[in-house]
Parts: structure tokens; sequence; C-alpha cells
């Protein structure tokens, strides 16, 4: 465990009518955790079920109903601690915080404040320039989940689902130290794929299993901090940093004209880019906090959360730093790589593939076999808009079109024709290769007479390059490769090609 501390950057200022302003950026993310049943009841949680069928008497608050912890939701929470290198409190307390809303059927919401179940940590952000931003983290506390209001199912009505009520949060609250909408966009993401390699939340923003408040202020650079306005349940990266955005260039506006900030929660509103006024801004005695009464408090022991930290796999820092070192990866390509555990992972079992085919060292060849996953695989990915999970090329079936690559079977151009083939019809890379022909040609006798024809037929050409315009190379080799379909051993094509024609 290391010590947290607030590491606060050096700020990039925002330009207004009267000088320089600072932005100042803190985000208070709720993860939903990762488990079959919510966190004081046996309910499902699965998404997408029909309106109100996975509610409990507890979800649903009928009287005399008493909630019992989920102990897994205890785990994932302190699992989740210890990957974000934080201060795991052996001794927690649920408290209720007392609010009004529809959705809300006890009229509170079962949480943690002074005494929360994990306490400062850090996040190390990267940034798109390589460089690494370090996020002190406040605290991180269990909660039960609210219902859902539906406002759009009924002109004048207003339906409440109570499906995801008392479904397990982990709200975790990061220090005041990001200075852009980029930093907190890179962090989002990067807390995102901590939680998914832990397996303790999915952070599936579009299913509403990982949302953001968003505390944005703004000061002049060296003052106190200003007045913070909250933009609730922002639901995607891009969103927030628009919504940050717009929303310190409001703030700015306002102050230059001499009107000061209200304290206020704000809502971004998509369509038109822009945040609007919700409600005044609630402070902790708005909500009455005091200590759940059928809840005892948490006590962990220290084995407990040792038997815990010893099942952490490794973390996407860790994984990068050993992918860099023993396989001599360039460090954005590793980066690249470790962003999303499912292609670390699909990298890891391709670059293990290659190795057991071809009995090469993983640190010779890494380097080659992250060009193609990050340029090749993840290139034409992105362009059909698919995850890893639904390539239709499997780490296995990669390997062998580069073995086949690196042994000289094939060339390098022929390689990204058949893999565009592979991707196009799931086809085995030899079985392409056979079929089309497309075996590298390393006989030099016939290699021989393709260059004697090529030359024999541009006799032009042939006099530029002995006029000293070796350049002309360029276009025998192209011509070659014509008449072979790709197939001449680049190599051994490009030797013969000069020893004739300064013969």
């Amino acid at each position: 465990m290391v010590e947290a501390v607030s590491i606060v950057p050096t700020p990039a200022l925002l330009k207004g009518e009267t000088g320089d302003w600072e932005l100042v950026i803190g985000l208070e993310v709720h993860a939903q955790v990762t488990s079959n049943s919510k966190l004081f009841s046996g309910a499902a949680t699965d998404f997408g079920s029909e309106p109100n069928s996975q509610v409990s008497l507890v979800d649903a608050a009928f009287p005399g109903m008493l909630p019992v912890i989920n102990e897994f939701c205890v785990e994932q929470a302190v699992r989740t601690g210890l990957g974000i290198e934080a201060e795991i409190n052996l001794r927690s307390v649920f408290d209720r915080k007392n609010y009004f809303y529809p959705d809300l059927p006890a009229g509170y919401q079962i949480s943690q404040y002074k005494q929360p179940i994990v306490g400062e940590g850090m996040v190390h952000v990267d940034l798109p320039d390589g460089s690494v931003r370090s996020v002190g983290i406040e605290r991180l506390h269990l909660e039960q989940d609210a219902g859902k209001s539906l406002h759009d199912q009924h002109p004048k009505n207003t339906y409440v689902d109570l499906n995801r009520s008392g479904i397990a949060l982990m709200e975790i609250v990061s220090k005041p130290d990001m200075r852009s909408g980029e930093e907190a966009g890179a962090y989002v993401r990067k807390l995102r794929t901590i939680l998914r390699y832990l397996g303790t939340c999915d952070g599936n923003m579009e299913q509403g299993s990982l949302r953001c408040d968003v505390n944005v202020s703004v000061r002049k650079p060296g003052d106190k901090l200003g007045t913070r306005c909250e933009i609730k349940n922002v639901n995607s990266v891009r969103y927030l940093q628009q919504a940050v955005d717009y929303e310190s260039r409001r703030q700015i506006e306002e102050l230059e004209a001499g009107r000061p900030i209200k304290q206020e929660t704000r809502l971004y509103d998509a369509n038109t880019g822009t945040t609007r006024s919700m409600r005044s801004k609630e402070e902790a005695h708005d909500y009455r906090y005091f200590p759940d009464p059928d809840l005892q408090p948490l006590q962990l022991t220290a084995d407990y959360v040792a038997r815990i930290k010893a099942t952490l796999p490794e973390l996407p820092d860790a994984k990068r730093a050993r992918l860099e070192s023993e396989l001599r990866i360039a460090p954005y390509q590793a980066r690249v790589l470790v962003a999303e555990k499912e292609s670390a992972d699909y990298f890891e079992a391709f670059v293990a593939a290659v190795a057991k085919r071809t009995g090469k060292p993983l640190q010779d060849i890494g380097q080659d076999c992250a060009n193609v996953v990050v340029t090749e695989l993840f290139g034409i990915l992105n362009k059909e808009g698919k995850p890893i999970e639904a390539s239709p090329i499997s780490a296995d079936a990669l390997a062998s079109l580069q073995a086949l690559k690196m042994d000289g079977t094939i060339s390098g151009p022929t390689a990204k024709k058949v893999f565009e083939e592979m991707f196009a019809t799931g086809k085995d890379a030899a079985a392409i290769v056979e079929e089309k022909g497309l075996k590298q040609v390393s006989d030099t006798g016939a290699l021989e007479a393709l260059v004697d024809k090529v030359i024999a037929e541009n006799p032009k050409q042939v006099e530029q390059f002995r006029g000293g315009k070796e350049t002309v190379i360029t276009f025998f080799i192209g011509q070659i490769m014509k008449l072979s379909r790709g197939t001449a051993n680049p190599g051994l094509l490009n030797e013969l090609l000069k020893k004739k024609l300064q013969g």
C-alpha cells in the first residue's frame, strides 16, 4: 500500500476577458458492483429485465423488512480499494441519507458517510501526450442505488421502475486534482479499465453501470477554490468533456460580468451542448445522515483483506511495464494493448502462440506482434465498429499467419492481403495461401527468369539505372511483383536485380 497524496498538476489556464482562469475538477463516479444480487437483498440485478420484475420486499421498502449485507459486494469494494492503491478501513458504518424522491420508496438511501469502507488512494492517469498524471482518491463508499423514474411512457404520468432499487454501487470520490476536460476524461477511462481488470464493475456507461457527477469550479491562479457546480449523471466520456468545457466557460463569463456563481446541481443537455440548473446544491446536513439502526458497523480483519489482495490480477500499469521490459514493446503500443483487459488477453495469447509455432523468444517477436495487433487488427476492428471479442480472427489463427510471414512462406504485403481475406471469410491463413497460390517464390532460377524478362522489355529504364539513376530499381521490382502476383521474395529479388543491372 502506498501513501496517498494529492498530486495537483500545473494548470492549463483558460483565457477570459479579465485574464487567466484556472479550472478545478473533481469527480464522483458511481460504479455498479458486479454481483448477481443486490446490496441488501437477494433480488437479481440483470440488465434489461421487465420493469419491476427484480424487486424484493426489502427493495420496495415494505414495513418490517430488514436489510442483510451482501458479503460479495463488500469483497468487491475491498478489491477495488486495493486496485486503486487505497487504504482499507477495517471498520466502516452504513448511514441513512434522507431525502424524498418518487423512486426512493424508503425515503432514505443506505449509504456511507464519515466512515467509508475505503479511504484515500490514487489513480495514475495516462494522458494523450504520453505523460502520466496522478489523481488522488478521497474515498470509496458502498451504497444502494435508487429506482428509475420514467417520464416518457405517458403524456401526463411518471412511471417508476424499482429494478435498480437496492443495486450495490461504489461511489468513488476523487480529489479536485484535474484541470481540464481532457484530464477528467482520461481519469474515467483509466478508472473504468482498472474496474474491468478487477472484475468489480463492467463499466458499461451506456447501460448506466458507470455514471459520473462532475464538480466544476474556476478561480484566478493562486486563489482559494471557487464555488462549485455539480453536473449530475453524465454517462459518457465525450459528454463529460463537453460538459466541463461548457460549464467552465459559463462560470468564467458569469464571474467576469460581476455575477457570483451559485452552488447548484446542473444537468448536461447533449442535444444543445449546454448545462442547465436543476436545483440548489444540497450540503451533507441537508440529508440528515445518521447510522442505520438496522445494520451493525462493518468489521473486517487484516487477514480478510490480505486474502483478497492475494487474488488480485495483474493490473494495467503493471502489465504495461512487463510488456515494455520483457517483450520490448514500445510504450505507445503497450499502452494501447492494456487499455482493455480483453485486448491484453488477446495479445498475450497471440504472442505466446507465435513463439510456440516459430520457436523464437518472446522478446524477439514482441514488437512485431504488437504492430500486427495494434495497426492491422485494431485498425480494421475500429473501422467495423467491433470489439476484440467479436474478431473473426482468433489469436491462434492470427499466429498462424504471423508464422507464415516470419518463416518466409509469404511476404509482408501478401500477409496483409491474407489478413484481409481471413477477416472477411474466417478462413485459415494456410488454406488461403494454398488456394490462391500466394507462397513466396524464393527459387533463384524462377526469379532470374522473371528478372531477365523485365530487363529485356525495358531497355530505357536499364539505361537510366546504368547512367546513375539507381532509384529506377523500384520500377523493376514493381513489374516483377506484378508478374509474380506479389509472391517474389523481395530480398532475393533486390539482390538479383542489382547484380543483373550492374552487369
